[in-house]
């Protein structure tokens, strides 16, 4: 199902693409920061924004196999997974070590654990 996307809403989206492809950069520097799903963000925003740019996304040789992997076959390189599950388990980890009371724990815990499910679940491309 197709969305019309109003005037107004293209510049935003538009610039809510690059926010996500910065970040998605930063990701793929930053071993605590996910940058895939980012990326995948991102292009789904210039695919509605602008189709041009979107073209260079997943055109680019560094950001864009995830991104086409994902959008063909739904599936995570063994790799990006261990990365993930083992930057969500650091994160999770460097929490405890804080002073952050016990619901953040929990509710981190859960989201953290969701995530990490769902991206173990995930076949492998």
């Amino acid at each position: 199902m197709t969305r019309r996307i109003r005037p107004f809403q293209r510049p935003l989206l538009f610039a809510a693409g690059w926010i996500f492809t910065t970040l998605g950069v930063i990701g793929l520097i930053l071993p605590l920061m996910p940058g895939t799903i980012f990326l995948i963000v991102a292009a789904w925003c210039f695919s509605q924004s602008s189709p041009r740019f979107e073209a260079w996304l997943l055109g680019h040789p560094r950001l864009g196999p995830q991104v086409l992997r994902w959008r063909q076959t739904g599936s995570i390189a063994r790799k990006v997974k261990y990365i993930a599950c083992g930057s969500m388990l650091l994160s999770f980890a460097i929490l405890t070590w804080t002073s952050a009371p016990p619901i953040a724990l929990c509710v981190s815990g859960a989201c953290l654990l969701a995530a990490g499910t769902y991206v173990a679940s995930r076949p492998e491309g």
